[in-house]
């Protein structure tokens, strides 16, 4: 056996995506039977407890168009909410029956960015489910469709997955497809190869990706899921790409599907959701001095170092941090509200604790809820 095999047989916090395509039929419904087959592997890799499961699964969505009955996915979000909504419910309740099965209980977490980039929400979704695998629970993750909007949304579950990964501490991330592994071509065409192992961005050069699922159901192709391996990967957790078909073979670390090597570290908990999974929801502009202090030294940003700000936020938002030329380069919670950095402008703190009041002597973005864009 591989090295690379090797960490997917130790692994024992396992992190497994499966997305729409592989859960339904082509009417849109829960396929029951593609679920069953889907939790006999997992039950199967969990064995008595030695290993640890925690399920990122799309498919709610998809799950209630039949009932509401629609045709395809909708494109507005409204509908898409609607139909989440029935079909949360109708996924959650399809999962614990199928456990059940081997004496498993489920636990549902649905998360949206906001849960997962602030501070305090991410602690309480990192001890739900550290808490929920403790007692041996399947925690059944999906985003929060329902009342998502789109300025909150991870946009696809691939993604979602990764920092998932992230969060639980996994050793392993395992991301589920219609198709068994990236290959240097269009897999349906003689002449293309499957890729059994990537290392880095030099290993995917001149790899073309398709876009969605051939049903039309799902919001991620390959492209998504190979950006959420890379995520996964530099965050220095090792990541199995394959078809749901052969997720047995997968976590079993036999040759198939495409292999991730880890290409970094872990690094602050918060900092890769924040780089991944938020939206920024304005820009302050830093003059040069600010910028060489926030990303070459690393320190936290004060009012003195900014030149601009725009954009509508509350204290607790994610903004861009820009350099002169426009260019983001960092993205931090700020601590001010839009409206009251204007005044801040340029400005000591030793200055506005005088003339404000001592609520102004802080920083804007503090060093600790930053994260570098670009060095």
């Amino acid at each position: 056996m591989t090295v690379a095999r090797q960490h997917v047989t130790e692994a024992r916090r396992i992190v497994v995506k499966v997305g729409s395509s592989s859960l339904t039929s082509a009417a849109g419904g829960l396929d029951a039977d593609r679920v069953d087959a889907l939790v006999d592997v997992l039950a199967k890799a969990r064995g008595g407890g030695e290993k640890e499961i925690v399920l990122v699964s799309s498919g709610a969505i998809a799950a209630g168009l039949a009932p509401l009955g629609l045709a395809r996915r909708p494109r507005d979000l409204a509908r898409q909410q609607a139909a989440a909504s029935v079909g949360q419910g109708l996924l959650v309740a399809r999962y614990a029956s199928s456990f059940s099965r081997y004496g498993l209980r489920v636990g549902q977490v649905l998360l949206t960015t906001d849960d997962t980039s602030r501070r305090s929400h991410y602690r309480n979704a990192y001890r739900t489910l550290d808490q929920l695998l403790t007692m041996g629970t399947v925690p059944v993750v999906n985003e929060n469709d329902t009342v998502a909007t789109e300025e909150i949304r991870f946009g696809d579950n691939d993604r979602l997955a990764a920092l998932v990964a992230h969060l639980v501490r996994a050793d392993l991330l395992v991301l589920l497809s219609d198709v068994d592994g990236l290959y240097d071509g269009d897999p349906s065409k003689p002449g293309s190869s499957r890729i059994a192992r990537v290392d880095g961005p030099a290993d995917l050069v001149g790899v073309s990706m398709g876009s969605a699922g051939k049903a039309g159901l799902g919001t991620g192709g390959m492209v998504t899921k190979v950006e959420a391996a890379r995520i996964a990967a530099a965050a220095g957790i090792p990541v199995v790409l394959t078809s749901a078909g052969r997720a047995g073979d997968g976590l079993a670390g036999r040759d198939t599907g495409t292999y991730f090597g880890r290409t970094g570290r872990r690094s602050a908990d918060r900092l890769l959701w924040l780089a991944h999974a938020s939206t920024p929801q304005g820009a302050l502009t830093l003059d040069d001095g600010a910028v060489r202090a926030v990303v070459e030294r690393r320190t936290s940003l004060l009012p003195a170092g900014i030149a601009a700000v725009e954009g509508e936020f509350s204290a607790g938002d994610p903004v861009e941090l820009r350099d002169t030329a426009g260019r983001a380069v960092a993205r931090g919670l700020v601590n001010f509200d839009a409206k009251e950095i204007p005044q801040l402008l340029g400005r000591s703190t030793r200055d506005l604790a005088r003339d404000l009041g001592p609520a102004y002597e802080r920083e804007v973005v503090h060093r600790d809820d930053l994260v570098i864009l670009h060095p």
